[in-house]
């Protein structure tokens, strides 16, 4: 399993093709999650009640990952170790928690965001 970050599922949805082909290639590899707040993320992007239906259609291709105590407890861990150092915003320490507690490499475009969190298997897209 990879977790696809949100900046990612924008640029697909941006039709950028770099982001397009890096899904669909993944997704004939194995399952593709993405978190809850990365879906949140995403709907706030919307304009009206048709990108919401594109949106979903999109999106059903996804495993989403709600979230749960371990995933906030770590998230948590996370903020209290690099929101001072690193500028860690609380979205990618929920977003970062959820693939450590998977046990799942994060795709991302923003390699500054995550790459000081050690047991993060942070994959540059």
């Amino acid at each position: 399993m990879i977790i696809i970050d949100s900046d990612i599922l924008i640029d697909a949805g941006r039709n950028v093709p770099k982001a397009i082909n890096f899904i669909e290639q993944e997704y004939t590899r194995g399952t593709l999650a993405i978190s809850v707040v990365s879906q949140m993320e995403v709907m706030v992007g919307c304009r009206n009640k048709s990108e919401f239906d594109m949106l979903d259609r999109f999106l059903s291709r996804f495993r989403i990952i709600n979230l749960n105590p371990p995933i906030a407890n770590k998230a948590v861990e996370l903020l209290r170790q690099f929101r001072l150092s690193h500028g860690l915003l609380i979205p990618d320490a929920l977003i970062a928690a959820t693939a450590i507690v998977f046990n799942a490499a994060l795709a991302t475009r923003n390699k500054r965001d995550y790459v000081f969190i050690a047991g993060l298997n942070v994959q540059i897209y």
